[in-house]
């Protein structure tokens, strides 16, 4: 076969792989503008906050429908798009390999919704809570929007929940060479740094808030480093002679 004709190959097999995303999406979009109400009245309830939601524009209440329709289907289609990368990639990793990464779709799919829970059930909270304060120390009356409120809602829970995949992200590195326990240890005072940034920057500007979205972070990346040095050290014994 030639390398035109391979070429052609893998891309008629991605193009499949994206068909059956694209169609997993789509049903489960479906279903989410099907759940979409009862999901609405469980955020509602557990809000934690007496304001009332309002609409300011007439495509308010369509857009949040299909903003948490997008957040269901993208939370049930992550695992099928894990998969179909895994299978993608599959035929050029030997058999000890393709067994070793075939962890990582679970894996992932878990740490993600471990993420989104505790971004949704601890942080937001704290981050509404704060700005609630806020607004009532300048005297002003809480109007809501319901379309802003769900677009706050988002911008806090998905990139800690992205942040949760930290441990398959340094073990796929480790795993590739690109990361050793060495160059972790030297560059654990940077990390550290960076985690604080990042939890300062999607946590209210307060000691406590901060110190309850970082150390969740840093334990999070020493869990990392630990599962690094074992798959090291365990790919840098020699495999014994038959």
């Amino acid at each position: 076969m030639s390398a035109q004709e391979e070429w052609i190959r893998h891309l008629e097999e991605l193009r499949r792989r994206l068909i059956v995303v694209g169609a997993c999406f789509v049903t489960a979009f479906c279903g989410g503008m099907y759940a979409s109400p009862h999901l609405l009245k469980l955020i509602r309830s557990h809000a934690g906050t007496d304001v009332q939601w309002n609409v300011f524009a007439y495509t308010d209440g369509l857009f949040v429908y299909l903003r948490c329709a997008t957040l269901f289907a993208l939370v049930l289609v992550l695992p099928v798009v894990l998969f179909q990368l895994w299978a993608f990639v599959k035929p050029g990793l030997t058999e000890r390999e393709a067994k070793g990464t075939l962890m990582y779709v679970p894996a992932s799919f878990l740490l993600f919704l471990t993420g989104l829970a505790f971004s949704y059930w601890v942080v937001f909270p704290m981050m509404l809570e704060f700005m609630q304060k806020m607004n009532r120390t300048v005297g002003a009356v809480e109007t809501y929007g319901i379309d802003r409120y769900f677009s706050f809602l988002f911008s806090v829970v998905f990139p800690l929940a992205l942040a949760f995949e930290m441990p398959l992200v340094i073990l796929f590195l480790t795993r590739i060479g690109m990361l050793t326990p060495a160059r972790l240890k030297q560059t654990r005072k940077y990390a550290y740094l960076g985690l604080a940034v990042v939890g300062s920057c999607i946590s209210p500007p307060d000691f406590v808030s901060h110190l309850s979205v970082t150390i969740p972070l840093v334990v999070l990346y020493e869990i990392s480093a630990f599962l690094s040095v074992r798959l090291y050290n365990r790919r840098a014994q020699p495999v014994a002679s038959p």
